[in-house]
Formats: C-alpha cells, sequence, structure tokens
C-alpha cells in the first residue's frame, strides 16, 4: 500500500496516523496547524478545504482518511466545501476514501443504532452529516470514488479533550477527587467510543475490500452511563467515587447565549437525556475487532491524562 495521507489530526486523526505509522506504512498529516516532522510521520500545514492545495499535497495517495471536523458551529457552511475537496482529491489521485462519520445522522431513534437505519435526521447537523455521507456514496456507486464510512459515537480515551462529556470537563475533576458535572440524564445508557478503537477500525476497514462502499459502526462497548463512566475513571485513577450532577437546564440555556457551542448542543441534546445506544456487531463480526476493556480503557485514559496535567502545571 503507498502513501496513506490522513486529513485532520485531532484525536481520531493522531490516532489512525500513529497506527498507520506503527504498521510501517508512509504517512502524510494534513492540518491547519503547522507541525514538525516526527518518526514515520510529515506533517503538511494546509487548509483541506483548499481543493487545489489538498490535490496537490495527497499526490501518491493510495488512501485518505477523512478525519477533520470544522469548529462545531459552522459544520452548516463548512462542511460541504471541505468534503468537495476531499472528495475531489480521493477522484483525481484513484485513493479509496476512508471516511471518519458519527451518529447525527440518524436523529432520534427507539432502539439501537445501526447501519441500516435511514438518516432522517432533522436537526442542521444532522442533516449535514446525512448529506455528506449521502454525497460520498453517490460518488463510490458512479464509480467516480471508492469510499468506505466508519460511524463512531462520542469519542473517549487518550488524547480526547474537547467537549463536555468525558473529557477537560470531567476526567481532572476526577483526578482531583472533585464532583462532575455532565450533560443530560447521568444515569441515561449511553455508547461511548474508544478513540484507538476508532483508528483500528478505520485501518481495518481501508484494508478489507469487501467492506468498501459501506458504512460500518466501530466496536463500541456495552452502553453505560456518565455516572458509571465516571466511576470507573475513578477506580482506575484509585481515588475514592466523586458526585455525578447534572448540568443544570437553566444555566445550559443562558450559557447558549454567548457560547456558540452550547447554542449547538442544544440539537443533539436528545443523545444525552435518552438512552443513546450503538450496535457494532456488524463490524465486530467482520473486522474481528473486539472492543478495548473497559478497564483497560479508563486505565489509559487517566495516565494520558495524569501526564498531560503534570505537563501544564
Amino acid at each position: 500500500m503507498g502513501l496513506q495521507a490522513v486529513i485532520g489530526y485531532g484525536p481520531a486523526g493522531a490516532a489512525t496516523a500513529a497506527l498507520l505509522a506503527e504498521q510501517g506504512k508512509r504517512v502524510r498529516v494534513i492540518a491547519r496547524s503547522p507541525r514538525e516532522n516526527e518518526p514515520g510521520l510529515e506533517h503538511v500545514a494546509l487548509d483541506a478545504a483548499d481543493q487545489a492545495g489538498l490535490v496537490e499535497a495527497t499526490k501518491g495517495a493510495t488512501a485518505i482518511y477523512s478525519c477533520a471536523s470544522p469548529p462545531y458551529h459552522r459544520w452548516a457552511t463548512d462542511w460541504p466545501p471541505l468534503q468537495d475537496s476531499i472528495c475531489a482529491a480521493a477522484e483525481t489521485h484513484g485513493a479509496l476514501l476512508v471516511s471518519l462519520g458519527n451518529l447525527y445522522g440518524y436523529g432520534p431513534v427507539d432502539g439501537p443504532l445501526t447501519e441500516n437505519l435511514p438518516l432522517a435526521a432533522t436537526g442542521t447537523k444532522g442533516r449535514i452529516r446525512a448529506l455528506l455521507s449521502g454525497q460520498a456514496h453517490a460518488l463510490h456507486d458512479e464509480g467516480r470514488i471508492r469510499v468506505v464510512e466508519v460511524r463512531a459515537s462520542d469519542f473517549f480515551g487518550p488524547g480526547v479533550t474537547d467537549g463536555g462529556h468525558l473529557a477537560a470537563r470531567v476526567v481532572p475533576n476526577v483526578l482531583r477527587g472533585h464532583k462532575v458535572q455532565v450533560l443530560g440524564d447521568p444515569d441515561a445508557p449511553h455508547s461511548w467510543t474508544y478513540i484507538p478503537d476508532v483508528a483500528r477500525t478505520l485501518v481495518a476497514a481501508a484494508r478489507e475490500e469487501k467492506a468498501w462502499g459501506q458504512t460500518w459502526h466501530v466496536p463500541t462497548g456495552p452502553p453505560r452511563s456518565a455516572r458509571v463512566m465516571v466511576a470507573l475513571l475513578c477506580e482506575a485513577a484509585g481515588v475514592a467515587p466523586v458526585a455525578v450532577q447534572r448540568l443544570s437546564p437553566m444555566l445550559l440555556n443562558a450559557g447558549a447565549l454567548v457560547s456558540p457551542l452550547l447554542r449547538e448542543l442544544r440539537e443533539v441534546r436528545y443523545q444525552f437525556d435518552l438512552p443513546f445506544v450503538l450496535d457494532s456487531r456488524a463490524a465486530q463480526d467482520f473486522f474481528d475487532i473486539t472492543p478495548t476493556r473497559e478497564k483497560d480503557q479508563a486505565a489509559a485514559t487517566v495516565a494520558w491524562w495524569r501526564d498531560r496535567l503534570a505537563t501544564v502545571s
């Protein structure tokens, strides 16, 4: 397999690039922020929405991993040109497009989320994700590109810092023995996708030609409430259990008046107020990938955060 181009260097892009490099692949990471090259990884600073620039930067690629995502509140304006640019690069080079998606396109569903559900979201972000998925698969069906899509639930694990779920607003508080406040019902079952399992699935999907043209859910463990996940983190950290409280809806609404992120979260509140369960059995069986054990997830996450906090303190 030739050059592997990874677009985006957030948690998923970084984990995917690292895994490919570990496997001895030649990896080029394309992201907005400039970085020094490192063993196994070549970094190119580029706005991937720059179509001409991206086509040039992905020259020689046999696979393009789409792991980038615009700022949360700019999905409607920034995603379409970014998607067009990525698809153009894949078409120009005849490269496989390995597209990382999420579950927003399904919208609220009564029951587990499976890959064969219609993309029936009515909210802005959900409609955008459904549109992007449909466009990529249509290009595949037309024979213009080859694509495989991998969808994940909320990210969790080493390197995941953004968001208010199990990241910067939760794990540091656990390590300090402070109470934790979470979005939505702290006892609602929820699927949390471990970030190294995202990378494993993306790489496996690229390798298995019979998987192309389809959508797969990242192998994800049983749904756990936020309260249970916090307890697992406490156990891994060796600290006494901490209180877990629901963020006040009144405070969230007030914060939404000044915060674009909080405004956008209102569209997906159903994911945290109600059971939100990902069914990943199809991918587990096809790729023979078992989700990482919960205790190992928690231990690795706690260790990563301890190192991070020690570095910045």
